[in-house]
């Protein structure tokens, strides 16, 4: 069986488990504690990052090397286009969600996070020690202000307008590219998970998220993609997506 070493939280993990599932292929997760549990991942990999995936001998690191290997195991569904064009607008898509709208939307978590508790202990792993939850969860709001200090408006504007334009789009297309689910609607609907949590994120997490985007009215078709996009991953015959 397919193993995935992963962080529970990780936007880019979650891709992974995304795409395994659109695929329904069977695959077991191994959480990884952030610090020691990565040693076992240089280990297997020589590098400590997650998603780190194996398949009996064959060990895969990075979201976007791992869904390669995937698509080579099973094209049902197809997540990478065979038509060159739509190929290349999903892989750009999905490259700008991996990365810039990745760090923009961490900026916001962080922001969120600072002025509430309940949302930073939420975020810890289900196994860290209660004794530092609370530590934690109790921190000084001015000590978590601090954190964001250097974090500008200008990041948040053009964030909102990115997401608004999306959301317009995803009023009168289903998919960001072509006709079919792609890389490219997984890679972002993952970084959203971060602004406003699904119920897929647990009971602590869900209805959570960052102020101004979670509530924000122009952005609740986005949201609503992202929600029924997870609803037909769970779809029984693959064909249906």
């Amino acid at each position: 069986m397919l193993e995935l070493y992963q962080f529970q939280h990780s936007t880019f993990c979650l891709k992974v488990r995304m795409v395994l599932q659109a695929k329904k292929m069977s695959y077991r997760t191994i959480e990884i504690f952030p610090g020691l549990g990565q040693v076992n991942v240089f280990k297997l990999s020589g590098q400590r990052k997650v998603p780190l995936l194996k398949d009996e001998e064959n060990v895969i690191a990075d979201s976007s090397a791992i869904i390669e290997y995937l698509e080579n195991i099973t094209k049902e569904p197809q997540l990478i286009p065979s038509e060159p064009q739509e190929s290349t607008n999903a892989h750009i898509i999905e490259d700008w969600a991996d990365t810039t709208l990745a760090k923009d939307i961490r900026i916001e978590l962080v922001r969120a996070a600072a002025i509430d508790p309940s949302l930073r202990e939420a975020l810890l792993p289900e196994d860290f020690p209660e004794s530092f939850k609370g530590l934690i969860s109790n921190l000084p709001l001015e000590f978590m202000t601090g954190l964001t200090q250097a974090m500008n408006n200008e990041t948040s504007n053009t964030l909102l307008n990115n997401l608004e334009k999306i959301a317009t789009l995803v009023k009168t297309k289903q998919w960001l590219v072509g006709n079919s689910l792609s890389i490219a609607d997984i890679a972002v609907a993952a970084q959203l998970s971060l602004l406003c949590f699904p119920a897929s994120s647990g009971e602590n997490l869900f209805g959570k998220g960052c102020p101004g985007y979670k509530d924000n009215p122009r952005l609740e078709p986005l949201f609503q993609w992202r929600n029924n996009l997870e609803q037909l991953l769970l779809a029984k015959d693959p064909t249906e997506i």
